[in-house]
């Protein structure tokens, strides 16, 4: 067990100078030639090793058999934009628009060695941009985002022919598109691309079961869930399911690349998904200076089982997204440009994200055709400042979205400023 070590201000140290020669008054000292040392002033921690050392650990024991640790963390997401653009009949539109994007509160418990419980609770409902009522800010408990529980079989039963397998069961995020598989907290760009964010599904947290399984460079989950999202912790299974699978390859630490698969139960109804399959293959390069994600999408948007009954929303659609990046300065400013196409052989099988297009606009005449259409570009450039790394940042950018409507064409310019930052 290490010592533990004092922390001494500079005005203790000036006082120890000071009351030196009083404590030794008439000992004979004061004539010594004897050289005293000062006390040694600790170093000081600036806020970025701080944030860095998780500060949200509370607890840690490798010998309590009963909880191995015990840990808390945040994420504080805020965002402005402002949209200069032209709606389906033509009419210009102004809009400015500032978010509290997320603020969440996350906790982590591993236990009985081989277990571990993660909540996270979202603690702000932003709807100020959209185009449904209410048009509020609340601030609370608002919804769960995930609650899971996971089972490490490696660690219970000290596999040798894998080094990882993995069960988790409870509400959580469903990763489909290399976008998807980054954290909010790591994401390049201020959002994810429009069709990366359709595919990981619609309506919130499903409820599911994934076993996860790695051996070497390359790892394969498989997952069942609930179509059903209406419950507020863990939804039943009364509502049909889809299933899910992943496999990566990690051949070296340049390289990454990722497919995906999600498919809906075909004798269901689901709620969850909004289409009837996708799939997603993406390939990474991770180099010293630059990098790029390149991301291609095809998938089934289905029929009236999905919930499609008007027939301009069914069939297939396809998309692709490449990301290149480049560090202006090493580790702390980042340019990040991004196309996005995406389009369907029906007239609105694809639709732009919620953030802010088909916001809701000061001028109540503008009409975007609430985002949908079948052929979309966006262009995004970017810079990223790195103030504590990925833990606080602000983030810059401007897009460019067009949008092939079904009685005309959108076209806006985003301008947009972020601040990222999580512990």
């Amino acid at each position: 067990m290490k010592p533990e070590r004092m922390n001494l201000s500079p005005a203790l140290v000036a006082a120890a100078w000071i009351a030196w020669p009083l404590v030794h008054a008439g000992d004979g000292s004061m004539g010594s030639k004897e050289v005293v040392e000062p006390l040694e002033e600790p170093e000081s921690r600036s806020i970025c090793e701080w944030i860095e050392d998780s500060p949200g650990l509370l607890y840690e024991s490798d010998e309590n058999p009963y909880v191995q640790s015990w840990e808390i963390g945040g994420r504080f997401q805020y965002q402005v934009a402002y949209l200069d653009g032209r709606d389906v009949n033509g009419r210009s539109f102004h809009d400015t628009y500032d978010e509290f994007r997320r603020v969440r509160l996350d906790t982590e418990v591993e236990f009985l060695r081989f277990l571990k419980a993660e909540l996270s609770v979202n603690l702000v409902d932003d709807r100020r941009f959209r185009d449904s009522y209410p048009f509020d800010l609340s601030w609370g408990y608002d919804t769960i985002d995930q609650l899971t529980l996971e089972v490490d079989f490696d660690k219970a039963f000290d596999l040798k022919f894998l080094d990882k397998l993995e069960f988790t069961y409870g509400k959580m995020r469903v990763a489909v598109g290399e976008e998807s598989h980054q954290s909010s907290r790591e994401i390049l760009t201020i959002e994810r691309s429009a069709i990366i964010d359709r595919i990981g599904g619609e309506e919130g947290r499903p409820t599911g079961g994934m076993l996860s399984a790695g051996r070497g460079d390359w790892e394969l989950s498989l997952g069942v869930f609930s179509g059903d999202v209406s419950g507020e912790y863990l939804s039943g299974w009364n509502n049909g399911q889809f299933y899910y699978a992943s496999l990566e390859w990690e051949p070296s630490k340049r390289w990454r690349f990722v497919f995906d698969q999600v498919m809906n139960d075909p004798d269901g109804i689901d709620l969850a998904l909004g289409y009837a399959w996708a799939s997603s293959l993406a390939g990474v390069y991770t180099g010293d200076r630059w990098g790029i994600l390149v991301n291609g999408i095809y998938g089934d948007n289905g029929g009236i089982q999905e919930g499609h009954v008007r027939q301009r929303r069914q069939g297939d659609f396809w998309g692709c997204v490449v990301m290149p990046w480049y560090w202006l300065l090493e580790d702390k400013l980042q340019f990040v440009a991004s196309y996005e196409y995406q389009a369907s052989e029906e007239l609105e099988g694809i639709r732009l994200d919620s953030r802010y297009v088909r916001a809701r606009h000061q001028d109540v005449l503008v009409d975007v055709g609430r985002g949908r259409g079948d052929l979309s570009h966006k262009i995004y450039a970017g810079l990223n400042y790195y103030i504590c790394g990925h833990r606080s940042k602000i983030m810059a950018g401007v897009s460019h979205t067009e949008l092939r409507a079904r009685r005309g064409d959108v076209r806006v310019m985003s301008y947009l400023m972020a601040y990222r930052g999580y512990f």
